[in-house]
């Protein structure tokens, strides 16, 4: 179910290195050559492969690195970082990007180089750019397998989960994402995780204490990626309480609480993200106790209710919009209809006339764009074109939308009372163009839930009721 890419751009503005994933289709900018070779053509036999990077500059800077390091070792306080070395490190961080670049680093050992640094490091930003360095390594699956491979790294980059520095934080869960991404070595990463009990409290801790939308995205992403990859984690993460020896114990939280506040979080700064941990919240579901920790006392069942149908009846799918913005929404409506569809049955909330006339409006705008589709493909002749054809896999990527959206409408029309169904019909949007629509698409596997709601407009409003047995060729209910 993952539906994100294997690395997603990333970046500060205010910092001048870039943790773009060369194997996107596009990135921001190429790196630059270092200073050295402004004026210059760099020897063949001390360029770095194909590139115009030299070797003998690369060495230089990580020698500086070391020294510096070594240097400042025994002195108390924060390190200092010149804005020269700042400068430097953050071209070879650029320069990480190319994939010979990464393989010459690899081959120099500059993962040892850079994990040494990371942990005698009392400096920030040195931490950022050297965790930013190895996430851009990792984006090549060579340099992806060997970095993983160390054993040592791995215990740091979790334990870096921990920090307090924002951007630190983001350059690791970047990491983190971009080698759970890799099928081979995916499983590797999965079983340090589940052996390291302080991950998912570091990780709810930022998802209910950070305000940084970049961060809360990564974060998002990486949480969602686990529990697609390991059901048996996200079990865990779900019913993993503190022992009496576990020094967070007093700070423990819960998974799924964290996860919803962060979408409250996100709500109004980045859809984007928004959707990432909608997808989240609903991978729980997916499993018992999931839904469990969501309807039992004390779980967050019922603000996440409130908060997901605030999302659908007042963001997403609005009167006036035209039928298209159901194609742009998709993605957080399915997630966001599915974790109703879960609450509503376990929970037994009583329906809002909003929710139901966004349902309805969904199914309408998924007839709308079917028709469109169909008279493009009219117009096109014999021979489709490249748009037609797009059309035709957007609406099956609609299809699983459509049924949840169905599914859920079905289930609460019965539940519908007398006055309920009346103030519907009141609603400027529930108008007769869209009931046949919407009855239209509900039929014929949903009859029974069709035919409670007409009866129940027999009553309230004959004319409309006789409109859609006719239109919609309803038989009348049986004896």
């Amino acid at each position: 179910m993952d539906h994100k890419d294997n690395c997603t751009e990333e970046g500060d503005d205010d910092q001048s290195s870039s943790s773009s994933c060369p194997d996107s289709p596009e990135m921001d900018r190429n790196p630059s050559p270092p200073p050295e070779g402004d004026e210059e053509i760099v020897e063949e036999a001390d360029a770095i492969g194909e590139t115009v990077y030299s070797k003998h500059w690369l060495f230089s800077t990580l020698t500086q690195l070391i020294q510096m390091v070594t240097d400042q070792e025994s002195k108390e306080g924060e390190q200092e970082l010149s804005e020269e070395h700042e400068d430097e490190l953050c071209k070879v961080w650029d320069m990480a990007m190319n994939k010979d670049v990464a393989g010459f680093l690899q081959e120099f050992k500059a993962p040892d180089i850079l994990l040494g640094v990371i942990a005698k490091s009392r400096n920030p930003r040195l931490t950022e750019i050297c965790v930013g360095i190895l996430g851009n390594m990792a984006c090549f699956h060579d340099t992806c397998v060997s970095l993983s491979q160390n054993v040592d790294l791995g215990d740091v980059l979790l334990l870096l989960l921990g920090d307090s520095d924002p951007p630190t934080l983001l350059e690791t869960c970047r990491l983190l994402v971009t080698c759970l991404s890799q099928p081979d070595v995916a499983p590797l990463w999965l079983q340090r995780i589940q052996q390291q009990a302080a991950t998912c409290n570091n990780l709810c801790f930022i998802m209910c204490s950070s305000t940084n939308v970049e961060l809360l995205m990564k974060v998002g992403e990486l949480v969602d990626k686990l529990f697609d990859e390991d059901e048996d984690l996200m079990k865990s993460w779900l019913s993993g309480l503190p022992g009496e020896s576990d020094p967070d114990k007093d700070t423990h939280q819960d998974i799924s609480s964290s996860l919803l506040e962060a979408a409250v979080q996100l709500r109004k700064e980045s859809p984007e993200a928004l959707e990432v941990y909608l997808h989240a919240l609903q991978l729980l579901t997916t499993v018992d106790e999931g839904v469990q920790n969501l309807v039992s006392e004390g779980g967050c069942g019922e603000a996440l209710w409130t908060f997901v149908c605030e999302v659908v009846c007042e963001d997403l799918c609005q009167p006036g919009d035209p039928s298209i913005v159901l194609q742009e929404q998709k993605a957080l409506l399915a997630p966001a209809l599915a974790l109703l569809s879960t609450l509503y049955s376990s929970l037994q909330r009583d329906i809002s006339l909003s929710l139901v006339g966004s349902l309805f409006r969904i199914l309408y705008f998924h007839t709308e764009n079917q028709q469109a589709g169909h008279k493009r493909k009219q117009e096109s002749g014999d021979g489709q074109t490249d748009e037609v054809r797009d059309q035709e896999d957007t609406d099956v990527q609609l299809q699983a939308l459509v049924e949840i959206a169905a599914e859920l409408l079905c289930t609460v029309l019965p539940d519908l009372p007398k006055d309920t169904v009346s103030q519907l019909v009141r609603q400027d949007d529930f108008s007769e163009k869209i009931c046949v629509s919407a009855l239209k698409t509900l039929l014929p596997q949903n009859i029974t839930s069709v035919q409670f709601l007409v009866s129940m407009l027999s009553e309230v409003e004959p004319n409309l009721a006789d409109i859609l047995r006719r239109e919609c060729s309803i038989p009348s209910e049986p004896e």
